[in-house]
């Protein structure tokens, strides 16, 4: 375009049309050069700059440049900060000053590179275009966070000018003032949700409150903190839960399966039962075993109201005081629930075993079913033990005993298929009436447990090998071998503790079982089983098969708990049509964005298992504030250059002990070897090391624990070199307590001038939480 007359100054209609023209040149400079503005003329280039912000007209995109509020850079970052009424993800282009211009469609990588999955509060760098049909799509070159950063939530401190907010993050570490008009009617002591108005760099931050979502005396807070905070939605809308309460079956060929005892195993507060199980002898030797699956699918149709509210979920999330189901309970609770003594709907697969536990053959079948008995898994363990209950005893040799062989039939195979063999405790926090914890403990492993495990993998293997014989898009439960880097990383880390990995093997699970067996009963099991772990990629779905390394699967899809999984539900779909079972399987349109679909519910199920985490951690911390001052055993559960992570043997709980606060020794992190080395005496704390430790703090809002370790450290290694002057991966030299020096980001500042506790980076399970076994909040297999 052409510039101005160099004897007169630019106009606002020249600055904008250039911006529009040329959106990501938006530097002051840029404008100048572009425009040719001589210099006598630039202050009045920088007061139509500030007249156009202030209006709105522009947006400060950095500190010189600028942008039209109305229209997106080329390439910029992008914040995505909601999913719309279809589970489509949505952001809008970040500036300086926060989020401006239109809303933008998540439209999945740049590319020939995978797109990682991005949720709500997630921000990436992207290349940004308007499509024909006007909408603006981002699609992604590159993921900034780590982790996302999610919504903000905190207590309200009411004063005379508003308030402040307190934030409930450990990453956040000052305060927000919110002025009364921006208050929103929030009383002292309520939980809110806020909209950051300002504040980067110095200076206070100012915010908005966005929602009063309850109140931080009540006991059942840390669930509410931790769902706001992660997105995690809570209320159905009307139209949804009327569209529950209306839904009918869809009319299908149906199998009649109501004369087979089935029968349901699961926790003992369960109320969604989206499986039941039968086995019996087959007439060609081996077992014939059906497993029975609630026929979701028949009441949630693809584009109904329900069903973009389902998938929005993406699956259910469980917290110690409440759930937040995927479905309306009318749905999950009721009419898709394989309730006892009723006749229910079901999508159903029958397997052969041979003698040797291999599976000969399936088949699947659309049916209806009459639930035989609904059983706890200690229940069934107890009448398979010689204690049968009243209501077991009639079903224990014709139902309860035929399944148990069965299923050491199929064990044996599992046995010779060696997945991986991680000692995984699951912790169960237990609330009373008064919304406070009862107990806390470490779910028992029952064979009971095993027994289902096991069946619902082997009907998911028959799912996936079904989809792929029959050449349909399907969504894996993938789970990839890991990566060179963390290979070699874990060969160096077994050398120093005399364990070898031989180079150039192939990897397989088995391979990590041998290495796991050999330290069992050792000192090193915990810290070997620990290293392990966080060798392991994390499990996700994906359009493309990749294998299951962790169950050491070719094939392998969810099915099982259509229910509380959105996946599951896809899976049903591609069934339905593939085998024509009905009018009601996957549509065109559905199968065609099956990659978007199985970022979403990746994205999802990161979200729930965070927020899950996130709400247990704040109830132990609430469990512990009275008992500062108490001592207690755990295990070194992390190494940083900042200090230590320590999980506590009792509770579970996860606590930080600060490297600045050990002794007045320079404490260096030895990556290598997982540990913490004194630089002079070469001394050390090394993960999975049993230790004492005083709790020192504990801050309920956040749920951080900060503890003093009382356990010395051991002594310096011999085989080892002497540490040296220098850095080994950073170090922290003791400072004063009230400096709380040394602390990592995940600390924030009280008050008073202390320190709250952070967590420990979460190691991540070889499957993810429940793709292996069943994890409560995200069903079996």
């Amino acid at each position: 375009m052409s510039g101005s007359d160099e004897s007169s100054p630019p106009t606002r209609e020249q600055v904008l049309a250039f911006l529009e023209e040329r959106p990501g040149a938006g530097a002051k400079r840029d404008i100048a050069r572009a425009l040719k503005v001589p210099p006598e003329h630039r202050a009045e280039l920088r007061r139509i700059l500030a007249e156009l912000e202030a209006e709105g007209a522009l947006t400060r995109t950095a500190k010189r440049a600028f942008a039209a509020s109305d229209m997106p850079p080329p390439t910029g970052i992008v914040v995505f900060d909601r999913l719309d009424a279809e589970g489509d993800l949505f952001g809008r282009a970040s500036g300086r000053d926060g989020v401006y211009g239109p809303a933008i469609l998540f439209a999945g990588a740049a590319g020939r590179t995978r797109a990682a999955a991005l949720g709500v509060g997630d921000r990436a760098l992207c290349r940004i275009e308007r499509g024909g049909d006007g909408v603006w799509r981002a699609k992604v070159i590159k993921k900034i966070d780590s982790e996302p950063s999610t919504s903000t939530v905190g207590v309200f401190r009411a004063n005379r000018h508003g308030g402040m907010v307190e934030p409930t993050s450990r990453k956040d570490r000052f305060d927000y003032i919110v002025e009364r008009a921006d208050a929103a009617g929030a009383a002292d002591g309520d939980l809110v949700r806020i909209s950051v108005i300002s504040g980067k760099g110095y200076g206070p931050r100012r915010a908005r409150v966005i929602e009063v979502v309850g109140r931080a005396d009540d006991p059942r807070a840390a669930s509410l903190i931790a769902m706001h905070r992660h997105g995690v939605p809570d209320e159905f809308p009307a139209e949804v839960l009327a569209e529950a309460k209306a839904a009918t079956a869809a009319e299908a060929p149906r199998e009649d399966l109501t004369g087979l005892p089935l029968i349901t195993i699961d926790p003992e507060d369960a109320r969604d039962h989206d499986d039941a199980v039968f086995a019996e002898p087959s007439a060609a030797g081996g077992w014939r075993v059906i497993v029975a699956i609630a026929d979701v699918s028949a009441y949630v149709r693809y584009g109904s109201a329900l069903d973009r509210e389902a998938y929005r979920r993406g699956n259910s999330t469980y917290f110690p005081d409440r759930v937040s189901p995927m479905l309306p309970e009318s749905l999950s609770a009721d009419r898709c629930s394989l309730r006892e003594g009723e006749v229910r709907e079901t999508m159903a697969v029958e397997m052969l075993l041979a003698a040797d536990g291999s599976k000969r053959s399936h088949r699947f079948i659309r049916g209806r079913m009459r639930s035989a008995a609904k059983f706890s898994y200690g229940e069934a363990q107890a009448a398979i033990d010689g204690r049968p209950s009243d209501r077991a005893r009639p079903l224990l040799e014709r139902v309860l005993k035929p399944l148990w062989a069965a299923w050491r039939t199929a064990d044996a195979a599992r046995q010779r298929r060696a997945p991986l063999d991680l000692d995984l405790p699951e912790r169960v926090v237990r609330l009373g009436e008064d919304g406070l914890i009862a107990t806390i403990g470490v779910r028992e492993r029952l064979e009971a447990h095993r027994l289902i495990e096991e069946f619902m993998i082997l009907a998911n293997v028959c799912a996936a090998e079904t989809l792929e014989a029959r050449r349909s898009p399907q969504v894996y439960r993938v789970h990839e071998e890991p990566s060179d880097e963390k290979i070699v990383a874990l060969g160096k880390f077994l050398s120093t503790i005399d364990l070898s990995w031989a180079k150039g093997q192939k990897v397989t699970p088995d391979r990590f079982n041998r290495v796991l067996a050999e330290t069992r009963g050792g000192e090193n099991e915990h810290l070997v089983n620990e290293m392990v772990l966080r060798t392991q990629a994390q499990a996700r779905y994906a359009p493309d098969n990749l294998g299951h390394f962790g169950l050491n699967l070719l094939k392998y899809a969810h099915f099982t708990s259509p229910i509380r999984r959105y996946s599951d539900l896809i899976i049903h779909r591609a069934l339905i049509r593939a085998l024509d079972l009905g009018p009601d399987g996957a549509t065109d349109q559905e199968l065609a964005s099956l990659e978007e679909r199985a970022e979403h519910v990746s994205m999802t199920e990161r979200r729930s298992m965070a927020a899950e985490r996130e709400a247990t951690e704040r109830y132990l911390a609430i469990f512990l504030a009275d008992k500062v001052g108490a001592q207690f055993e755990g295990r070194i559960s992390g190494v940083t250059r900042a200090g230590l992570f320590v999980k506590l043997r009792e509770t579970g709980a996860d606590g930080f002990v600060p490297a600045a606060r050990i002794s007045d020794e320079f404490w260096e992190h030895d990556e290598a070897h997982a540990a913490l080395v004194a630089r002079r005496s070469g001394r050390r704390y090394e993960m999975g090391m049993p230790v004492e430790v005083r709790l020192t703090e504990a801050t309920p809002l956040t749920g951080g624990l900060l503890f003093a370790i009382l356990t010395p450290p051991k002594p310096a290694r011999r085989d080892l070199p002497p540490p040296r002057p220098g850095n080994r991966g950073g170090g922290v030299r003791q400072k004063r307590a009230a400096d709380g020096g040394g602390l990592p980001p995940g600390i924030r500042r009280g008050k008073s001038g202390s320190k709250s506790g952070g967590k420990g980076a979460p190691g991540k399970g070889p499957t993810g939480k429940g793709s292996a076994g069943r994890g409560r909040s995200r069903g079996r297999g």
